[in-house]
């Protein structure tokens, strides 16, 4: 039977990327004692007071629809919350609220491109990244984060690849996967581009409660030269330690989030109300679990770093913020897709081939922070052995 063009745009990009992934799991099923570093969910559950929440929400008849651009209330709520954190007035037409920061982001792509039109993204990108860009018909162009700059997005790399059919700069700040924050004066830069070019700018912003705390993290859209361009995406994913209740919302100028209606009407009318209560107590009240996650991540990633520097020819990158960090292993002579599966076969750790974020991370893997200590602990053992095995192999 026939099929659509997208279904040919995003062939290949949805399993094929988490070869590795499937493969330990495989192998676990089987009895392989495997150290799985590879998907990255948070190490807690949610707050119980949430899901008490959403409990009593669904008991008390939340389950009808919901307004098109999701519950005012949590609207309200949300209008509050980036009101004080980015020190100009947000209302709640400035919010349309989605399930994720996928579905969210997804909106969005389909707001600002279609065939013909190209949005530039930094290279390494998260997974689906490519396939929200190519679904909207549009082309990706990769932007590279080099590991010079701590991975941080350059304007000189993003105005070497502007043309004409530029339409949107897809940034993510904190990084996945590299966990780098842009900086002011990065923004600055990339916001003086896009006012250029008259090209908007989309900031995945679901890190944002997880900056480690020697770092900052600013939002664009906090910056009033250029912020009528700026389409900021979120959830309580991360921060509530709560992926699989897809709550998420997108905060951009009234016009835009008027014009987005009817398509996000389209896809789902609104966002669950018993969810929208727990998801506006979330944004009210905080986040109970993140200072946790934050001071977690920070020490796997110190301990990862010290452990595997000197001891081995691996080179950690450093993360800002976030649940990974980035391993370069060009020194063992393979690349990250060869280096993980020779790891999960030779040395009983499953991490992510760099090459499933995209080009320039070729030389690297990315681990998970988000395992428990002792896991953690058993990985850093293995993969030191693992590499110190194939060095004398080389020599």
């Amino acid at each position: 039977m026939r099929m659509t063009d997208v279904t040919r745009r995003l062939a290949g990009l949805g399993g094929a990327k988490w070869e590795v992934h499937l493969k330990a799991r495989d192998m676990i099923a089987e009895g392989a004692d495997i150290v799985e570093m590879t998907i990255g969910e948070p190490d807690v559950p949610p707050p119980s007071a949430l899901m008490d929440t959403a409990c009593r929400a669904m008991l008390a008849g939340r389950t009808g629809y919901s307004d098109g651009r999701g519950e005012d209330s949590l609207r309200q709520t949300l209008a509050a919350r980036y009101t004080h954190s980015l020190g100009r007035p947000i209302g709640a037409e400035n919010v349309l609220c989605f399930p994720g920061t996928q579905t969210a982001l997804y909106a969005v792509m389909m707001g600002v491109a279609e065939a013909g039109d190209e949005v530039l993204v930094g290279d390494p990108m998260y997974a689906t990244y490519e396939g929200v860009v190519r679904s909207t018909g549009a082309e990706v162009v990769p932007v590279p984060l080099r590991p010079e700059h701590g991975f941080r997005m350059q304007a000189d790399d993003i105005a070497e690849r502007i043309t004409p059919q530029s339409r949107a700069i897809l940034l993510t700040t904190p990084h996945n996967p590299t966990g780098s924050i842009l900086t002011a004066d990065d923004l600055d830069a990339i916001g003086a581009l896009a006012v250029q070019h008259d090209l908007w700018i989309i900031s995945d912003e679901v890190y944002e409660q997880l900056v480690f705390d020697a770092a900052e993290f600013m939002s664009p859209l906090s910056r009033e030269a250029y912020a009528d361009r700026v389409i900021v995406v979120s959830s309580i994913s991360k921060s509530h330690a709560a992926p699989g209740f897809r709550s998420g919302w997108c905060i951009a100028s009234e016009a835009f989030c008027d014009a987005l209606l009817p398509l996000s009407e389209t896809m789902l009318f609104g966002n669950q109300p018993f969810i929208a209560d727990m998801t506006e107590q979330a944004v009210r009240d905080g986040s109970s679990v993140a200072a946790g996650m934050r001071k977690r991540f920070a020490a796997r990633a110190e301990k990862l770093a010290d452990h595997l520097h000197g001891a081995t020819g691996l080179r950690v990158h450093r993360p800002e913020a976030g649940m990974f960090a980035m391993i370069d292993v060009s020194a063992t002579g393979m690349d990250g897709d060869a280096y993980a599966h020779d790891l999960l076969f030779n040395g009983g750790v499953a991490v992510m081939p760099g090459s499933s974020f995209g080009e320039s991370l070729r030389q690297w893997v990315r681990v998970a922070l988000t395992i428990d200590d002792a896991e953690f602990d058993k990985a850093l053992e293995r993969i030191a052995r693992h590499a110190n095995q194939r060095a004398e192999a080389v020599a």
